[in-house]
């Protein structure tokens, strides 16, 4: 390794202990004394609480992690899982100086070729980028995403320090029969995948040819020869706004509700390539009746056999064969430690599903039945493969939208023509 990366990773370091210290020690010894007085159900909410703080102290690659890995709730406690969902990715945007100094470095003299003007001020801003209005040469108004200067280096080595972090956690007597390393590793490739804008560009560019046989379902179009390693160009889309569906009317609702959960659904089950990330920042609905999905840098390709692996439980969830289910999380999973008590896991999972299955869809919850699964399978000794959580993780994301535009939405009969084509059909 070179002795300058080595010496920065090992003051990188030092900084990270003295932070944890600063953060969690006080927290643990109130938590102690919390749990003598007022339970532990409290005290693990307060130690919750300070853990996100240290999340978000530690700093973007942390708390992109954190993020990440609050979605693992076959291998995190749920109570933990949700405080880290909780985690923003919202910074203080680049000054217009330092943002002139980006564009010019990413650019060079095509800056003033390509673009006619660039609003310095941007109009989003998040710890890995900001996006900034533009317009061409041809006077097409465009979204340019700026990569921050310099959080390639900071991320790669924060997340080098958290791949060592879980290697020694990994020999922990508590952690035997987890595959710990497994987990953080497919986390930190998740998080590095956000730092290749080549990469989301192509993912822009394949998500929109994949999402075009979905009615009113809108990817902008990426302007590839704008595109830089540092930036990414795409059509602008007017008028994005989170509230926009308050304006809207009933039916108007339901119809973007039908739309955003069959576009999810034609990812998962038909074409494989899915966005993972589909928050209300990355999900909007306009006036003109469009779904527009933005940002898709924390996307994954599922294995021919997971996408069917996939389609089948959910096929047979429709239909309420427990048994049918359970096998094939069991078949999917990463791992099955040695003392793992897969016929328990395989009664009770299809139990689940049984009762599931006889619920309402106003009953019927999503995040619900994910939760009690993963509570199972890490009580069990079964881990899932990431490559499944993740896909799984863009349906929870998108549940409580869906549910707010359409209470009464049917997420399985929704999902059943999509699981037809995807499982029998012609992709």
């Amino acid at each position: 390794m070179n002795p300058l990366r080595t010496v920065a990773l090992g003051l990188r370091a030092a900084r990270v202990v003295a932070t944890v210290v600063v953060f969690l020690v006080p927290a643990l010894l109130a938590g102690v004394a919390e749990a003598a007085v007022r339970g532990r159900a409290v005290a693990w909410r307060r130690a919750d609480r300070r853990i996100v703080a240290l999340v978000m102290a530690l700093g973007p690659a942390f708390v992109k992690a954190g993020q990440v890995l609050g979605t693992r709730r076959d291998v995190l406690p749920g109570h933990l899982c949700d405080a880290l969902s909780a985690l923003q990715d919202s910074v203080t945007p680049l000054s217009a100086p330092r943002a002139r100094r980006a564009l010019r470095e990413a650019y060079g003299a095509d800056l003033d070729v390509l673009f006619t003007s660039v609003d310095l001020v941007p109009v989003a801003s998040g710890s890995v980028a900001c996006v900034h209005r533009a317009r061409l040469r041809s006077g097409r108004e465009v979204a340019l995403k700026l990569r921050r200067p310099g959080i390639d280096r900071v991320m790669r080595h924060d997340l080098e320090l958290i791949r060592r972090g879980a290697a020694l956690a990994a020999c922990l007597p508590v952690f035997r029969g987890v595959p710990v390393t497994e987990v953080v590793g497919h986390m930190c490739d998740a998080v590095l995948g956000q730092l290749d804008f080549k990469r989301e560009a192509e993912s822009l560019v394949r998500l929109r040819e994949n999402l075009s046989s979905v009615p009113r379902v809108w990817v902008p179009l990426v302007i590839g020869e704008a595109c830089r390693p540092e930036c990414i160009v795409m059509e602008f889309v007017p008028g994005l706004d989170v509230e926009t569906p308050g304006r809207c009317t009933t039916a108007a609702r339901k119809r973007f509700a039908a739309s955003g959960l069959t576009a999810i659904y034609q990812m998962l089950f038909v074409d494989g390539f899915v966005h993972c990330d589909m928050h209300p920042g990355n999900l909007y609905f306009t006036e003109r009746a469009q779904v527009v999905v933005l940002d898709a840098g924390f996307s994954v390709r599922l294995s021919e056999r997971l996408r069917r692996l996939f389609a089948d439980f959910f096929l047979n969830m429709a239909i309420g064969d427990g048994p049918k289910c359970a096998a094939i999380v069991v078949e999917s999973s990463a791992n099955v430690g040695p003392d793992a008590d897969v016929d328990g896991f395989l009664e009770r999972m299809a139990a689940l599903v049984h009762h599931s299955h006889g619920l309402s869809a106003k009953e019927f919850s999503l995040m619900a039945f994910a939760t009690e699964m993963f509570d199972l399978q890490r009580g069990h000794g079964i881990h899932a493969a990431p490559e499944l959580i993740f896909p799984l993780l863009s349906l929870l994301v998108i549940e409580g939208t869906i549910r707010e535009l359409d209470p009464d939405v049917d997420f399985q009969e929704v999902a059943r023509p999509v699981l037809m084509r995807g499982r029998f059909g012609v992709r």
